[in-house]
């Protein structure tokens, strides 16, 4: 009898465990199919699918592209470029009130590319996790594909719908369309989402260098830098490379500035810039740098090909300084601009826009510094935050034409210097 009422409980509780079991097996498949549901939802929701125009709930997103596509864009100065300006705007851009204080989003994170690198924007925004603007230069058929994928970012990654402003920059002679003709790009994303979208944009991976698009392809990088500068309202922008990454907590740490005091009219904040041996994992705190730095796997940006280009920022002195990583933004010590430095700053929206005649390897950010520094900007360098470049930066890795750009740059920046003589009359600096 009482072996018996064992049997009874324990087929009771089997019972139970099973029933449990079940529930939760029907359950996950619930959630399967809701989020199978919701992907497809939003892979229709791309082209509209097979609804006519009335039954089909309109897309803000999908209008505004239409729309930003159907103006044509707008020439650069040289007529050589065709710019769409907010391709794809974010939702932190399209709830700004018009009329508001900048202010309001103090600190915006501009940077350029081509699509082959444009699966770094993952980490980027992984690390700013702020508002975002992303120039993109196309060429022949990647203006196709970078329309078909900023869109699908837009639509599949919650983040970047949030933070990132897309422009699109390609030759005058070429125009983008919307992708409707172009669902290939979009197979299966409806099941993967935004990890698919980003594990198509790997497949572009290294495709090519920058620099080395075609044999008559110039890469525009300072219009791409203006144009993703402009393509903010922030009233403070910090413009770098895609493949570079800011020090974790800088916006707060820079807001939290802002608190005690702003940057004069005429002072920029340098953050010192550093380069990582690839297989090292990005250092998110100073501390983290500087352990990297002492054993050889950090060290000054572009270290082995222009030593010069970044010693005026005094790694040293910067090294030895305390390691606070929280806290607002301390400005350690003030240098003077010396050719050919080129750092990485903080800036005003008011600061001068980079010149567009420079384009592909040389001079493009040195020419601007030079600008700063003739229109009587200083530089401050912060003690507590910092911008690192995936990858050491090595001889040979470099484009087969790079030392004949570099050689016709250095004449424009001549040219440019004489320049600012007119520009800044009474400027008693030179570059």
């Amino acid at each position: 009898m009482h072996f018996s009422k064992k049997c009874s409980v324990f087929k009771v509780v089997l019972s139970a465990l099973l029933l449990v079991a079940l529930l939760q097996l029907l359950y996950l498949s619930f959630l399967s199919k809701l989020h199978g549901k919701q992907q497809r939802y939003k892979y229709s929701e791309l082209f509209g699918s097979k609804k006519t125009a009335n039954q089909v709930e309109k897309n803000p997103r999908r209008e505004h592209l239409r729309y930003s596509l159907s103006t044509g864009g707008i020439f650069d100065g040289s007529g050589q470029y065709r710019v769409y300006k907010n391709l794809i705007k974010s939702d932190f851009s399209t709830n700004q009130k018009p009329g508001a204080d900048p202010r309001s989003h103090h600190l915006a994170l501009a940077t350029h590319t081509t699509i082959n690198n444009l699966h770094h924007l993952s980490s980027l925004l992984e690390r700013w996790q702020n508002p975002l603007s992303v120039a993109i230069f196309a060429n022949g058929q990647d203006v196709k594909f970078a329309t078909a994928f900023v869109y699908a970012l837009s639509i599949f990654c919650p983040q970047v719908q949030a933070l990132v402003d897309f422009h699109l920059v390609c030759h005058s002679g070429e125009m983008a369309s919307f992708p409707d003709q172009d669902r290939e790009h979009f197979a299966g994303l409806e099941e993967k989402g935004c990890s698919g979208v980003f594990a198509k944009l790997e497949s572009h991976r290294d495709k090519y260098k920058n620099y080395a698009i075609g044999s008559n392809v110039s890469y525009p990088n300072n219009l791409l830098r203006n144009v993703a500068r402009s393509g903010t309202d922030a009233a403070y922008i910090l413009v770098i490379d895609i493949d570079m990454l800011p020090s974790a907590n800088l916006h707060h740490q820079f807001v939290t500035m802002l608190m005690r005091r702003e940057p004069a009219a005429d002072e920029v904040l340098v953050l010192p810039a550093f380069e990582i041996r690839h297989t090292r994992k990005m250092p998110a705190t100073k501390s983290e740098l500087v352990q990297l730095y002492q054993v050889g796997e950090v060290r000054p940006f572009y270290d082995e090909l222009c030593p010069r280009c970044q010693a005026p920022t005094n790694y040293s002195q910067w090294v030895n300084l305390a390691r606070k990583s929280s806290g607002p933004l301390e400005v350690a010590y003030t240098i003077n601009w010396a050719d050919p430095w080129e750092p990485f700053y903080i800036g005003a929206r008011t600061v001068p826009l980079y010149d567009e005649n420079f384009r592909q390897y040389g001079f493009n950010r040195i020419s601007q510094a030079c600008e700063l520094h003739v229109a009587g900007y200083r530089f401050s360098v912060v003690s507590n935050a910092f911008v690192v470049h995936k990858g050491f930066k090595v001889q040979g890795e470099f484009h087969s034409r790079k030392d004949e750009e570099n050689r016709k740059n250095r004449m424009l920046f001549r040219s440019f210097k004489e320049s600012l003589k007119a520009k800044y009359p009474n400027s008693p600096r030179r570059c």
